[in-house]
């Protein structure tokens, strides 16, 4: 009875595993059925009544990028006298005297540039820009973080799409500015392609709900307001305010073609700690959000999309389960007497869910890839075994950020670390990670990742011992992938980091 308890949850997990790559799959066909319906404006503005825009500048303790954001904001095109610049700022260290001094560099350029300062950080980023918008004069509302550096003809470019009175945000895609920095960034870089070229392109072309980024897009403001402002009860603000809004009847744009380019993690607790938070607060917006999804007028495949953009981190969940199955699969499953004599009908169910469990994943980001960079995408081929492996490897991280957001453990917003750092990995780069006191949250979790590592390795030795080299093989990014983001925080918990992480935080605050 065991047997068959362990052999049938073994293959229901694999089927949820592949309906999720199926709904890849589905994506990539509306995303090429829709390829040339290219999202444009009713009209134009002319010059003399360009609307005015409040650019949005949330803040917390960004020391090392908000200058070099400002740097890209004094060169934007557009009339000064239709431009507000705030800086919304709850820093707790000398961000504070840093954003002081570019509020002054820009009134010396001539920018109307307003600081706001909070000390309560009440409602996190939600919070500072739901401040904001009490003195915001525009009635479009440009918001970026810290680690983005918009191009100069961003707003002329996106702001024309606000003449349709139905229009109530617009993204812009993101770039990344240290894509090639290491391998991490890179690896990340195919992940974000793979949403924001794919997915939010497919989404928003087709008509389906799709949700703002955060971060490098437009809202009109009365749109906001409609839909009930800024909320604080998600970690992910951003994609609760879009499907209020949209359940509103307001059409959001996606406009793939213009780029903001954006600084990734560079080292492996940064992305995590990114990686959790978007994770659990998609969850706890699947938990506010999708009855009201189910009970609006929407047509089904709306609401379909909806669900599967909703629950697709329960596939960490899936992930977790079967780590703990694959083992018994293989070495108690039951016997069937028909298997026995014909072995080769087990790949009409083995095939199948292969295919769309992790083929149509590496489908996925190597398309993503050839539709952004047509005359080197092969190059990105030897990546995706790497890519397969760190999101078996962070399945420990998510899978506990989707069981907290089940569980309504509520933690506050924490900040993913930037450094300022550009393409290459320069030495300055280098050395202002190590320098830096913007140091991720130590925890147990890598060692409970390493335990995986380890119990995997015994699994594809015991496998390649025993012959069974296509076993092997099929798992081996199970062992990578746990190494990869599991020995990275270990050797940052070392006594001797540890250390100099203290010394650095003293130096800094000198």
């Amino acid at each position: 009875m065991m047997n068959w308890i362990w052999f049938i949850a073994y293959f229901l997990v694999l089927i949820g595993l592949a309906g999720y790559g199926f709904h890849r799959l589905t994506t990539l066909f509306l995303y090429l059925k829709h390829a040339d319906d290219t999202p444009t404006p009713l009209r134009k503005y002319a010059d003399a009544e360009l609307p005015v825009i409040t650019m949005q500048l949330p803040c917390f303790n960004e020391l090392h990028v908000v200058e070099r954001l400002i740097d890209h904001i004094a060169e934007l095109d557009y009339p000064k006298d239709k431009l507000q610049i705030q800086i919304l700022d709850d820093s707790t260290d000398d961000t504070v005297r840093v954003c002081a001094e570019q509020i002054e560099r820009l009134h010396s350029l001539g920018f109307d540039a307003v600081y706001v300062h909070r000390n309560d950080r009440i409602g996190f980023k939600a919070g500072a820009l739901e401040n904001g918008m009490k003195t915001a004069k525009g009635e479009l509302l440009f918001i970026l973080d810290a680690d983005f550096a918009p191009k100069p003809d961003v707003l002329r470019n996106t702001v024309h799409f606000f003449t349709d009175p139905k229009i109530g945000m617009i993204q812009t895609r993101w770039g990344h500015m240290n894509r090639e920095y290491n391998m991490l960034t890179r690896i990340q870089a195919m992940f974000l392609d793979g949403h924001l070229e794919l997915e939010q392109t497919a989404r928003s072309r087709s008509g389906r709900f799709f949700t703002f980024n955060g971060t490098g897009g437009m809202w009109r403001k009365s749109c906001i307001d409609d839909a009930g402002g800024w909320e604080h009860d998600t970690l992910t603000e951003d994609m609760d305010l879009s499907y209020r809004a949209q359940l509103k009847g307001w059409r959001f744009v996606f406009l793939k073609d213009i780029e903001t380019p954006a600084e990734l993690p560079v080292d492996m607790d940064g992305f995590k700690s990114q990686q959790h938070r978007w994770t659990k607060g998609s969850i706890q917006c699947c938990k506010k959000c999708l009855v009201d999804i189910w009970e609006s007028g929407y047509p089904l495949k709306c609401k379909l999309e909806a669900t599967a953009h909703l629950t697709s981190n329960f596939a960490y969940l899936l992930l977790i389960v079967l780590c703990f199955l694959l083992y018994p699969k293989q070495e108690y499953r039951p016997t069937f007497e028909l298997l026995e004599k014909y072995p080769w009908l087990e790949h009409f169910l083995n095939v199948p869910i292969f295919l769309f469990g992790s083929v149509s994943v590496a489908l996925f980001y190597l398309m993503a890839q050839k539709a952004l960079r047509p005359k080197t995408w092969y190059k990105e081929v030897v990546y995706l075994p790497v890519l397969l492996a760190l999101g078996i490897g962070m399945s420990v991280n998510n899978a506990k950020a989707v069981i907290e957001a089940l569980m309504n453990h509520q933690t506050g917003f924490v900040r993913t670390p930037k450094y300022g750092i550009g393409e290459k990995a320069e030495s300055s780069g280098a050395e202002s990670v190590k320098s830096s006191r913007y140091k991720t949250m130590k925890s147990m979790m890598p060692l409970i990742e390493f335990a995986f590592a380890i119990f995997f390795s015994v699994v594809v030795v015991s496998n390649a011992l025993e012959a069974n080299w296509l076993s092997a093989v099929l798992l081996m990014p199970f062992p990578v992938g746990f190494f990869y983001t599991s020995v990275p925080s270990l050797l940052r918990m070392m006594p001797i980091n540890q250390k100099a992480d203290a010394e650095s935080i003293v130096d800094e605050g000198k």
